[in-house]
Order: structure tokens, then C-alpha cells, then sequence
């Protein structure tokens, strides 16, 4: 996926009433957004940026000026080319990578797609939702998510909800 630009956050709402936003990280912490500075294709310029203690962060970006400005960005999601970052070793992956991609099962049978990837502590978790619009989630270990590449990712019928 060398053209597809890489999520590493989404502001969740203004911080405060002098442009600072709240962003829930996508990434390995805080650190993965220290060095991208401009995000968005140029269109924002990060200036500033803390832990918020929550397993989020607080950021200030040069284009936002008051609490209206940082309230209007609300669900934007904040990326990177894939190439600005680091090379990925042998079975690291970005989360969005594993965005919107069809489920199958190991069987063959379709059942979804990847609708988020969480992390609450044990491992990653991936989150799918059926065409009903049922979500259901799943670990990603290989007992439970044998493989996946860039077209699909494959769920064990076991862990199937």
C-alpha cells in the first residue's frame, strides 16, 4: 500500500477555548506524532502537542486560532504519507492498513468488514461489522486471525459472532 497515506490520529473535539483539539492516537502513543509535523497533505501544521493522560493527546496546529476553528475539525482524521514514516519490520503493520478491509472467514464465507482496531492493553483487537450493521470483535492473534494482506482479512470461523 505505498500510496495510501497512513491515520495516525482523530480530533474528537476542541480543548479548551484558545484552538487546542483533543485526538484519540492511532498509533504507538504519543510519539508517533512528534515527528510528522505537517499532517493532512500541508493542510495542518502541528505546533504543539501533549499527553492528555488518558491514552490520547491535546494538540495545537499554526491554522487553528480559537474554540469555533478546533470545534469545526471535530472527526477529521489526521495522516501522513506512508513514506514520511519509518520502514515497518517483519510483521509490524499500521492500524488503518487494516481499515475497511473485507472479512472472510477461513472457510471462504464473507462476513464484514474491519470497521476499527482497538487496543486495550492485552493485544489488538479488530472490529467488524456485519452487513447488518452488527458489530462483533475479534483478537488479533493468529489463533483467531490467521492472515491478512491488502485485499482481505481472514477470520477463523470459530471467533466468528
Amino acid at each position: 500500500m505505498p500510496d495510501k497515506p497512513v491515520t495516525l490520529a482523530a480530533i474528537s473535539g476542541a480543548h479548551g477555548v484558545t484552538g487546542e483539539v483533543r485526538l484519540k492516537l492511532f498509533g504507538e502513543g504519543l510519539d508517533s506524532l512528534k515527528a510528522p509535523r505537517r499532517l493532512n497533505d500541508g493542510a495542518l501544521t502541528l505546533s504543539k502537542i501533549r499527553s492528555d493522560s488518558k491514552g490520547g493527546a491535546i494538540a495545537r496546529f499554526a491554522e487553528v486560532a480559537d474554540r469555533t476553528a478546533a470545534e469545526a475539525l471535530r472527526g477529521t482524521v489526521l495522516t501522513v504519507p506512508r513514506d514520511s514514516l519509518p520502514e515497518l519490520e517483519p510483521g509490524e503493520f499500521y492500524h488503518s492498513d487494516l481499515l475497511d478491509l473485507p472479512v472472510v472467514t477461513d472457510t471462504g464465507d464473507a462476513i464484514g468488514r474491519v470497521r476499527s482496531v482497538e487496543n486495550f492493553g492485552a493485544t489488538d483487537i479488530v472490529e467488524i461489522e456485519k452487513p447488518d450493521g452488527k458489530t462483533f470483535m475479534v483478537p488479533l492473534i493468529e489463533q483467531a486471525v490467521p492472515e491478512w494482506n491488502d485485499d482481505r482479512l481472514i477470520v477463523a470461523a470459530g471467533f466468528v459472532d
